[in-house]
C-alpha cells in the first residue's frame, strides 16, 4: 500500500484544483465568485489533506508502538524460555552431583569392606582381608557339614591362594582333619606336618602332632604314634594337646 505525507497529498489535491478548466468556472460564476470559489475549495482541501496527514502520522506513531510491544513481549518470552531451560540444567547439574555424592559414598563404603580388619584368631591379633575371610569362612562351613572332599578342596585352595594369611596355619590343619575324616591318614599325616614345620608358633601345632598321632595308631605304627606324642610333650607341654598326649602315653 502506498502511503502518501502531508505535504505531498496537499500539493496533489491544490494540483486537481488548479487543473479546473478556467473556462468551466468562468461559465458558473462571475470572476469574484468564481475565484473566492476556489479559495475555499483549496482551503478545504488543505484542511483534508491536513487532517489526513495528522490521521496517517498518528496511524505511523501507533503501527511503530504496535511492533515495539510486539518485539517486547518476544523478548519477554524468549527471556522466560531461557530461564526455564536455566531452571532445567540447574536441575540436570544438582541430579549429577547427588548420583556423584551417593557413587562416591558407594564406593567408599565398599573398600572399606575390602580394607584389612584387625581380628583376633587364637588369642593373636591380625589383619585379615573382606576376601580371605570370606574364604576361609566358607571354606569351615562346608567341612562342618560334613562334605569332607569339598572341604578339602576348598581348604587347600584357600592356603595356595593366601598363603601369608593369618588363617594359612589353621586352613591347613582342618585340610589335615579333613582327610582324616575321610580315613586318608598318609595324607592326613602330611597336611599336619606342614602345620608343624611351617608354622610351628601356632597354638594348632601342637593339635596338628596329636592328630599326626591318632593317624600312626590308625595305621597301626605304634612307634611313630609313641615318638610323636613324646614330641609333642617336650615341645609344647603348656598345650592341651601335650596333656592329652600324657594321658595316652600313660595307657601304653
Amino acid at each position: 500500500m502506498i502511503i502518501f505525507s502531508t505535504s505531498r497529498l496537499a500539493a496533489l489535491l491544490l494540483a486537481v484544483c488548479a487543473s479546473l478548466p478556467l473556462h468551466a468556472s468562468a461559465a458558473l460564476f462571475d470572476d469574484d465568485e468564481a475565484r473566492r470559489a476556489v479559495l475555499d475549495l483549496r482551503s478545504k482541501v488543505e484542511g483534508i489533506a491536513r487532517d489526513l496527514g495528522a490521521r496517517i502520522d498518528v496511524k505511523a506513531d501507533r503501527t511503530a508502538g504496535l511492533e515495539q510491544i510486539n518485539q517486547n513481549e518476544q523478548t519477554r518470552q524468549e527471556i522466560s524460555r531461557l530461564r526455564g531451560q536455566i531452571e532445567v540444567l540447574a536441575n540436570d547439574v544438582a541430579n549429577v552431583e547427588k548420583r556423584q555424592k551417593d557413587f562416591y559414598t558407594d564406593l567408599d563404603a565398599r573398600l572399606r569392606k575390602l580394607e584389612p580388619r584387625t581380628i583376633s584368631i587364637d588369642g593373636n591379633d591380625a589383619a585379615v582381608g573382606a576376601s580371605e575371610q570370606s574364604a576361609y569362612d566358607a571354606a569351615l562351613v562346608i567341612f562342618k557339614s560334613g562334605d569332607y572332599k569339598a572341604a578339602a578342596g576348598a581348604l587347600d585352595a584357600f592356603v595356595k591362594r593366601y598363603p601369608e594369611s593369618a588363617y594359612a596355619a589353621n586352613a591347613q590343619y582342618w585340610l589335615g582333619n579333613a582327610h582324616y575324616a575321610m580315613r586318608d591318614c598318609k595324607t592326613a599325616i602330611n597336611a599336619q606336618q606342614v602345620v608343624v614345620k611351617t608354622y610351628p608358633d601356632s597354638p594348632k601345632a601342637a593339635d596338628a602332632m596329636l592328630n599326626i598321632a591318632s593317624c600312626y595308631v590308625e595305621l597301626k605304627d605304634k612307634n611313630n604314634a609313641k615318638k610323636t606324642l613324646d614330641t609333642l610333650v617336650s615341645k609344647y607341654p603348656a598345650s592341651s594337646a601335650a596333656q592329652i598326649a600324657k594321658e595316652r602315653l600313660a595307657r601304653k
